[in-house]
């Protein structure tokens, strides 16, 4: 099939074809540019390699740059530019003379596999080599599935040599954890077959992104802090109700052994041969949803600005970001730019069905009515950036069908809200310069100084937070809770817990946690089924109704048509 983006004819291997004729330089030479020395850097090949974070920082003596983040209005299942823009953002930043680094997230492979595909932005304005990044080149999803699988070994083993820890096995909260998607493993019953094989218990697997040990490599500040932060994970409770810890496990240090190398940040090039930080993988709808502390930490070191992804909407990555991330690092964005596109607020519009990642033909006829509807899911996002007191850019993300008067129409529904800028990016048809109106207006608008605040204190009570977070973010009307919930509440209000911060895991295709509520619902009830305290990482897990942390593959999934070339080597399929 023949499509045609932004002028360019191409079939659906463009990505790829981009890719692969993109002339790659050494990542020691990308790194040279950004001051990184040679011997912070632990290749892992000529295209990739970890940067000690470390030694770094004590080589580094500039004073730190601006932070930008990027997130977006409520995305469709395709994903709707958030990677493309925060690559191109900073490539048409240092196209424009600023020394600038992207932030983004490691892809997992259960949408690599499943539906969505990989996340490292297409056209010419991606990061490569994509196979790599993708699937063989970074292992730290395996060394944090290492770390979570050795603790839950170690938990059932103690279970088996007679419980010294008294550890009540029906309320064990750690799951064993599989970076690909397999619903049959979301509740399991382990130990079956006599004693010699363990003690018999329900159980479950999530995916690598959903667990705890992925979220503490994502927000630990240092080797130091991830040994502590471990160290507090509680995987259960006794029979008496106190909570069981990995300090209590003694596995910790076995833990933390596992994860050391995987802590220091990993540096990529851009299709312009630009410098990104590739750095753990946090799902946004069942997680915090951000890249690493580290790699931000050590790029606004580096660089003048550093323009980092949260994922999904901003009532999900960009609130954990803020009241989560922006909390435990100490570091506050200074302009936040929103990516939206004249097909998903078409989508907002409720006029349009959408089936798998299909898109209804009908979508790309010009249609102002659904554009002008469907802005509201704009607004109420842009809404909600302005609560935290940051500036806020607007980026429509550019297809081909997109209609002038259609743009005109969202260009001037945004700036009704006030925002710092609206811009159309096209870096996926064009590279950095599709981006220097976007780059632009973001310079403009961190010569401002944000008046950054929390959504809530920390010593208001988790029901209390999550209402708040529910009805400011989502517009929510009510909060309800399960017996299961209250009991988990207070549970963790018990053992001194409940002054962290929210994570609520809900659907991300919608404001709701009903995926076919598009737009901007209203007073509708929040379901809370489930709610975890994650010690380690800082915060509290609340989980809506009907929300998995362990995903499932699509009837139709991308599987199929991955193959290799057994002559060439070369992967064919993958994007």
């Amino acid at each position: 099939m023949i499509l045609k983006r932004g002028g360019i004819f191409m079939n659906g291997n463009y990505d790829k074809k981009v890719a692969m004729e993109t002339p790659l330089k050494n990542i020691s030479e990308v790194a040279k540019k950004y001051g990184i020395p040679a011997n912070c850097l632990k290749p892992s090949g000529q295209y990739v390699a970890k940067v000690d974070a470390t030694k770094l920082k004590e080589t580094a003596n500039k004073k730190n740059g601006k932070l930008v983040l990027i997130t977006s209005i409520t995305p469709t299942q395709l994903g709707e530019g958030k990677t493309v823009n925060t690559i191109g953002l900073g490539m048409a930043l240092n196209k424009l003379g600023h020394k600038a680094i992207s932030c983004v997230r490691q892809p997992s492979l259960g949408p690599i596999f499943g539906m969505k595909g990989g996340a490292t932005g297409g056209g010419l304005s991606q990061i490569l080599p994509s196979e790599d990044i993708s699937l063989y080149g970074i292992q730290d999803a395996h060394a944090v599935s290492s770390a979570q699988n050795l603790c839950a070994a170690v938990l059932d083993n103690n279970l088996y040599w007679n419980n010294t820890l008294d550890i009540d096995k029906d309320n064990v909260i750690w799951h064993r954890v599989l970076d690909v998607n397999d619903r049959v493993l979301r509740n399991v019953v382990i130990g079956g077959g006599g004693k010699v094989h363990g003690v018999n218990r329900k159980a479950g697997f999530d995916i690598t992104a959903a667990s705890e040990c992925m979220a503490i490599l994502s927000l630990a500040k240092d080797l130091k802090d991830l040994r502590e932060r471990l160290d507090k994970v509680v995987i259960g409770y006794t029979l008496k109700g106190a909570v069981v810890t990995v300090k209590d496990l003694k596995v910790g240090g076995a833990m933390a052994v596992l994860m050391r190398e995987a802590l220091n940040p990993n540096i990529v090039q851009t299709s312009e041969n630009t410098a990104c930080f590739v750095h753990t993988g946090p799902f946004a709808n069942i997680s915090h949803g951000s890249s690493s502390v580290i790699a931000d930490l050590t790029a606004l070191r580096l660089a003048d600005f550093v323009v980092t992804e949260a994922g999904f909407g901003a009532d999900l990555g960009a609130e954990k970001f803020f009241d989560i991330k922006c909390r435990q690092s100490g570091i506050v964005p200074s302009v936040a730019v929103i990516n939206c596109s004249v097909r998903a607020l078409k989508l907002h519009s409720n006029d349009y069905l959408m089936k798998g990642v299909k898109l209804p033909d009908e979508i790309k006829r010009e249609n102002l009515s659904a554009v002008d509807r469907g802005c509201s899911n704009l607004e109420k996002q842009i809404e909600n950036l302005k609560m935290f007191g940051v500036p806020v850019v607007v980026c429509i993300n550019h297809f081909e069908s997109d209609t002038k008067k259609e743009i005109d129409l969202v260009i001037n529904r945004a700036n009704t809200m006030n925002v710092a800028g609206v811009a159309v990016s096209d870096v996926y048809k064009m590279g950095s310069i599709g981006g220097l109106e976007l780059a632009k207006l973001v310079l403009e608008a961190s010569k401002t100084e944000p008046k950054f605040h929390y959504l809530y204190p920390l010593d208001m009570g988790p029901k209390h937070k999550i209402e708040r977070i529910a009805k400011s973010m989502y517009g929510a009307g009510e909060v309800t809770y399960t017996e299961s919930a209250l009991k988990e509440i207070s549970l963790l209000e018990k053992a001194k817990l409940g002054g962290m911060p929210i994570c609520i895991a809900k659907n991300h295709l919608s404001l709701s946690n009903n995926p076919k509520k598009k737009g901007r619902p209203r007073g509708f009830t929040l379901e809370i089924d489930n709610v975890e305290p994650f010690a380690g990482a800082g915060y509290i897990v609340a989980r809506a109704e009907g929300v998995n942390t362990m995903p499932g593959l699509p009837e139709k999934m991308r599987i199929g048509s991955i193959d290799i070339d057994v002559k060439t080597g070369q992967i064919k399929g993958l994007f």
